[in-house]
């Protein structure tokens, strides 16, 4: 490593030994630009890794991810102290982790009981209609359950069509997206604005024109390209060569999981709501007693699906864990490397990004609202869009109760840029890949990383240029 940055890394490590100054974790005033590679690095591993050793990467990953995590921890806790390496880790895996897979596995595992038998014909009208309905209960059922509870009929629907990436590709624009907008069930950095006191029904008064904006342009787009698609000369195969051929009434199959997924939303709500004031110290890291019990219910939620829904329901689905495997082990190299990203985010001007958090002010020291989208948006795209939420939250003053009145524009804005913009890749928000992941499977040549990024170049930016133009 270069004599000057060692010496940097080192002078940090010695201001920060104590484990008093890592209480509330580690100083992102003191943490120069350089740690942030091993998270640079797994974002290209993901990127790339597909691309060019598409094997290697299939067999391979979880091992790809460990190593970026190791990439990260050992030289911090070289530099800082293996007590400081120790509790960022934990803090990340328990405070963050835990709780965000337990939270899709509930999902995952309670939507992919209900099974949709019969074979829908997929065409212009029904597949707009099936996005349309899960941009809807996206923000009920939150957006990895809506997600999970319909892609797989959407992908039966058009399993005989030549074309039919684009269908995945608009899903993850409205429904693993943008519909979660409106509630803090919709979308994780929403909830984590219902935890710092933002109203349960704030962001459905306030962003309601944008999401009804972008999620409208967009159902339109949609249909126009799949008429367009579905009028081309043999885009349909014949009935012999449909790997899914109408052979039963259309018929839903382990009902009882809508009743799961209800308690799944119930939990999450109770989380948000009941403070009884009682946490435990887990190695430094406070877990309050709500957020257990949440995480414990849904754990308990999980296990009574997988015992009671139908197996035929499971098999109809094609239901298996390797979307759910795939998630959990990039998003653990996810979490644990973000760690000083986050951390240098959150020191504002004082930190090495400090240039981000002057993009967001403006003269006088007045918020731009312009800037706090795009900032908090392009963000999301590439780090999770939760704590780059919290940290624009923090950065606009923190105070809901203010954010919601005087700093509505500026509250709005951070929203819109965290949810919507999560759909510009593929790691912009954990649905994404668990949607990718399944198309895959059912045969589905998804767009690489880069690609995908030209579809949601092409179509999601200028929607966002002219979102901009209009409510910001």
């Amino acid at each position: 490593m270069h004599k000057g940055i060692w010496g940097a890394l080192t002078a940090a490590g010695l201001a920060l030994a104590s484990p008093a100054a890592f209480a509330a974790g580690p100083d992102g005033a003191q943490l120069v630009a350089w740690w942030g590679l091993p998270f640079a690095g797994l974002l290209l591993s993901i990127a790339l890794g597909p691309l060019l050793a598409p094997a290697f990467w299939h067999h391979h990953f979880g091992k790809i991810a460990a190593f970026w995590g190791a990439a990260f921890l050992l030289p911090f806790a070289l530099v800082f102290g293996a007590g400081a390496a120790w509790y960022g880790a934990v803090h990340a895996v328990v405070a963050e982790y835990i709780p965000f897979v337990v939270l899709l596995t509930a999902l995952f595992t309670t939507a992919g009981g209900i099974c949709v038998h019969g074979n829908l014909r997929g065409g212009p009208w029904l597949n707009t209609g099936l996005l349309a309905l899960g941009t809807v209960l996206a923000s009920i059922m939150g957006t990895t359950g809506a997600a999970m509870l319909l892609i797989r009929p959407l992908i039966r629907a058009n399993d005989n069509r030549k074309h039919n990436v684009h269908v995945v590709v608009f899903f993850i624009f409205l429904v693993a997206n943008a519909g979660g907008s409106l509630t803090p069930l919709g979308d994780p950095p929403l909830f984590l604005g219902f935890l710092q006191g933002v109203d349960f029904f704030w962001t459905t008064a306030h962003i309601w024109p944008e999401t009804l904006f972008i999620c409208a342009v967009l159902l339109v787009l949609f249909f126009i390209i799949d008429a367009y698609h579905f009028r081309q000369k043999n885009e349909r195969q014949i009935d012999e060569l449909d790997p899914t051929p109408h052979a039963a009434p259309l018929r839903l199959e382990g009902k009882r999981n809508f009743i799961l997924l209800a308690a799944a939303v119930g939990l999450v709500l109770m989380s948000g709501i009941w403070k009884p004031g009682v946490s435990f110290d887990v190695f430094g890291t406070p877990v309050a007693l709500q957020n257990l019990a949440r995480d414990v219910g849904l754990v308990v939620v999980t296990l009574i699906s997988l015992a009671i829904t139908p197996r035929t329901a499971r098999e109809g689905n094609g239901f298996n864990w390797e979307p759910m495997k795939e998630v959990a082990k990039l998003f653990a190299g996810i979490f644990l490397t973000i760690i000083p990203v986050v951390a240098i985010l959150r020191a504002g001007e004082a930190g090495a990004l400090g240039w981000v958090i002057r993009l967001v002010t403006g003269p006088g020291g007045a918020p731009d609202n312009v800037m706090y989208f795009w900032a908090t948006g392009l963000l999301s795209s590439f780090l999770d869009n939760a704590p780059t939420y919290l940290v624009f939250f923090n950065t606009a003053g923190g105070d809901a109760a203010s954010l919601m009145t005087t700093g509505a524009a500026t509250l709005a804005a951070i929203s819109a840029g965290a949810v919507f913009m999560g759909a510009n890749t593929y790691i912009g928000n954990a649905p994404n890949f668990m949607v990718k992941a399944i198309a895959e499977q059912r045969g589905i040549r998804m767009p690489s990383f880069f690609g995908y990024m030209l579809w949601s170049g092409a179509i999601l930016l200028p929607l966002f240029v002219v979102m901009t133009l209009i409510f910001f």
